[in-house]
């Protein structure tokens, strides 16, 4: 049998949440197959909870801390991993965000959150997360407005985004929204540290078409990549996986339009939503 993984409770909420499983369920002397049986869910969920890579359902949470004589503690530390608004598979992305000096992302389906508008973020989160309540939705919107502090710091990293073409014709937040939203990008692209590219439809396939796509450089310490989907993201640390992102990155660009090409593409597409 296989060493179970290494868990380190300082990572986030959520590790600390499953070490803390872990060292419950093995003091209780039962196995991963043994808990989730007991609840019942498959013994995989269980084993995703202890590595923090997924916080369990209320109702889950709620067992598991009455299953193994928490006394509330998994209840009362599940609270705090639900009052965070970033969701456990991107705060690891966020960390390396916060200290990049260089950020090249590649967006297919929407504005990458630091461009996004208060009214774009609101919609798209609305659409994307139906259960969630008004002031969830809100803790989520304010979240992703924070982030964007890194753009108006001393010295901000430069940002170089293409976006492709679904992301500037597609309406999200209704006409008026999407005017705003168009509004401000070519706003931040007259800043000297944010260069838009549009990526257009007839340029055909291209080797980033599963979703979108960041590279982020640092001033000490090897380039991270990071792929995304509504509801998941994936933190690429492997030097060579990197390397082909990148490349595959230097490709988009070369088919991308230039950047004042590009901005004309963004005013012509925000003067249709007058």
């Amino acid at each position: 049998m296989p060493a179970p993984k290494e868990l380190d409770p300082s990572a986030s909420l959520a590790a600390l949440y499953g070490a803390k499983v872990r060292k419950l369920r093995v003091r209780a002397g039962w196995t991963q197959r043994e808990l989730g049986d007991q609840i019942p869910i498959a013994h995989s969920r269980i084993a995703q909870f202890e590595l923090g890579n997924e916080t369990p359902p209320a109702d889950v949470s709620g067992k598991l801390d009455v299953l193994l004589g928490a006394d509330g503690d998994l209840v009362d530390l599940w609270v705090h991993i639900k009052r965070t608004p970033i969701p456990d598979w991107a705060r690891k992305f966020v960390a390396y965000e916060a200290g990049a000096t260089k950020m090249l992302k590649y967006m297919a389906h929407a504005v990458p959150g630091l461009l996004q508008t208060e009214g774009y973020a609101r919609a798209l989160l609305r659409i994307s997360r139906p259960r969630d309540t008004d002031p969830e939705i809100e803790a989520l919107v304010s979240a992703r407005m924070e982030r964007q502090a890194i753009l108006g710091g001393r010295v901000p990293p430069l940002l170089w985004c293409i976006l492709d073409e679904a992301v500037i014709r597609r309406p999200v937040g209704g006409r008026a929204g999407s005017r705003e939203q168009l509004e401000h990008l070519l706003r931040m692209a007259r800043t000297p540290h944010v260069v838009l590219q549009v990526l257009p439809f007839d340029q055909g396939e291209h080797p980033v078409m599963g979703g979108s796509l960041t590279l982020l450089s640092f001033e000490r310490g090897p380039d991270v990549a990071y792929t995304e989907s509504s509801h998941s993201g994936e933190l690429i640390e492997s030097a060579e996986t990197v390397a082909e992102y990148a490349l595959a990155y230097d490709l988009l660009q070369a088919k991308a339009l230039p950047p004042d090409a590009s901005l004309t593409v963004i005013r012509s597409a925000m003067e249709e939503y007058s």
